[in-house]
């Protein structure tokens, strides 16, 4: 078990809130539609969803879950970077000028609906990863090794 860090607490703590969030966004939204025909709710009356957002928010948290015991630092840096890119293609969504598939119409890959509270909610997400793997020492296994 890794000690205390900033990584580590970022894993529980985001991991943990990311878990919630999935399984209370099935009760706003637990539509897997796709395409045109996409259905999303606001969850909380700010964050839109659908069943598909749902599943990442669950399949993420439970990644961070699991990464808090031995790969805290890891973790934090790879969800941190997959936020910051979710939240640029976010905004490229929700402007008039998306980028085909990969991002327009206020969804992403025509399965994950977005709107600006979310790109902002993934990016605090993204820079807080990314601070906390900056934050955190490297393990001595893995300062040995290099």
């Amino acid at each position: 078990m890794e000690e205390a860090s900033p990584a580590r607490l970022y894993c529980l703590l985001v991991g943990a809130v990311l878990v919630v969030a999935g399984i209370s966004g099935f009760f706003y939204e637990a539509s897997f539609k796709t395409g045109d025909s996409i259905r999303a709710d606001d969850a909380f009356g700010i964050f839109a969803v659908n069943g598909w957002d749902n599943l990442l928010y669950l399949g993420i948290g439970a990644i961070l879950l699991a990464a808090a015991g031995s790969a805290a630092r890891p973790a934090a840096l790879f969800v941190g970077v997959l936020y910051i890119v979710l939240c640029i293609l976010g905004f490229i969504a929700t402007s008039d000028d998306g980028i085909g598939f990969l991002a327009e119409n206020d969804t992403l890959i025509d399965l994950v609906p977005v709107n600006n509270e979310d790109n902002v909610l993934h990016l605090i997400l993204g820079v807080t990863g990314v601070i906390a793997w900056f934050a955190s020492r490297p393990s001595p296994r893995a300062a040995a090794a290099t």
